[in-house]
């Protein structure tokens, strides 16, 4: 399939030049090197996933998850698939900052009203923090495959869903070391449905080189880890202070001291975690969430006004009347 550059993203290099700076305005992202997404499969049901994408059926060793705080992406309904190499374990040396060994698979799937519309693939092609590969794939129209578009594409199958050039993919998995978000030990606590992954099943199938000693848990009462927990799944993939130190555009990186990072030895109390701090030292007025930056930018939508910056177009309604609750209550 023949993919053009995202409209989006050629207005803003133009705005860019306009403006001058080039790659220091934060919203400029590299383009992938051609030679990198080459070396995955173009067809995503040569990517390992499927046994048979025909019936559905995953291939031998994939196993799915879901993260207790998922990344907001308008409501779309969202599958994830991890592939470990046989016998090979994720180094847990960091507890927030799982490295996850050479030949590591991950998938996201994301439909509406039941229609499949992208797959995306990151595939760790080397030993190193910087040989992960991120790669989109469009299903085609009968539904039977996707093909990969490495420039991603703007209302994917005549949806206001957009693919993310792979480009762009280091925006948000860029800004961690594990480049890998949703899979971790305070996303994977919470038990799992029959046959997906949790932080048991992982201990238990010995993948993990340092097995918690005991199980993660935020602080808090509900509405304060509901708060916590979107803010540590959305914003903090940018908004940390151990981002890693890349070569080119800055691709989303912030200047800034904030840090929405729930750490896994920093939750003896909601007081003690990053994302509290951060929120009540810099991001809002404590009983005024409409006088504060945080709640302005996560309920609003539109070009440099809104919180995340990418890969949304609508507003979150439940998580922003909880995080209103929350800074109502501080």
């Amino acid at each position: 399939m023949q993919t053009t550059p995202r409209p989006s993203f050629r207005c803003l290099l133009m705005f860019v030049a306009l403006l001058g700076g080039g790659c220091q305005r934060y919203w400029v992202c590299d383009e992938a090197e051609p030679s990198r997404t080459q070396l995955v499969p173009q067809r995503l049901s040569e990517t390992g996933l499927y046994a048979d994408i025909a019936t559905g059926e995953l291939a031998h060793g994939v196993a799915s998850f879901t993260p207790r705080f998922p990344l907001w992406s308008d409501g779309s309904e969202k599958q994830r698939w991890l592939l470990l190499p046989e016998g090979a374990q994720i180094d847990t040396s960091d507890m927030d900052e799982w490295a996850f060994p050479e030949g590591t698979k991950v998938w996201k799937q994301f439909s509406l009203a039941g229609v499949r519309i992208e797959t995306r693939l990151l595939e760790k092609r080397g030993p190193s923090d910087a040989d992960w590969i991120p790669l989109a794939y469009v299903w085609d129209a009968d539904g039977k495959d996707a093909t990969a578009a490495p420039l991603g594409a703007i209302d994917a199958r005549h949806t206001d869903h957009d693919v993310p050039a792979a480009g762009e993919c280091l925006a948000c998995h860029g800004g961690r070391r594990s480049f890998i978000l949703g899979l971790s030990a305070l996303q994977l606590a919470d038990s799992a449905a029959a046959g997906a992954l949790d932080l048991d099943g992982l201990v238990q199938q010995g993948r993990l080189s340092h097995p918690p000693t005991s199980t993660p848990a935020i602080p808090g009462a509900p509405v304060e880890v509901a708060a916590l927990g979107y803010l540590h799944a959305n914003c903090s993939h940018c908004h940390n202070q151990t981002r890693p130190e890349r070569n080119g555009a800055r691709c989303f990186e912030p200047k800034d001291s904030y840090d929405f990072t729930l750490a896994v030895d920093k939750l003896e109390a909601v007081a003690a975690t990053p994302t509290y701090r951060t929120v009540v030292g810099h991001a809002v007025k404590p009983g005024d969430p409409d006088g504060s930056r945080l709640y302005e930018l996560v309920s609003s939508r539109g070009m440099f006004r809104q919180m995340p910056p990418l890969a949304t177009e609508q507003v979150d309604s439940a998580a922003t009347a909880n995080i209103r609750a929350w800074i109502e209550g501080l």
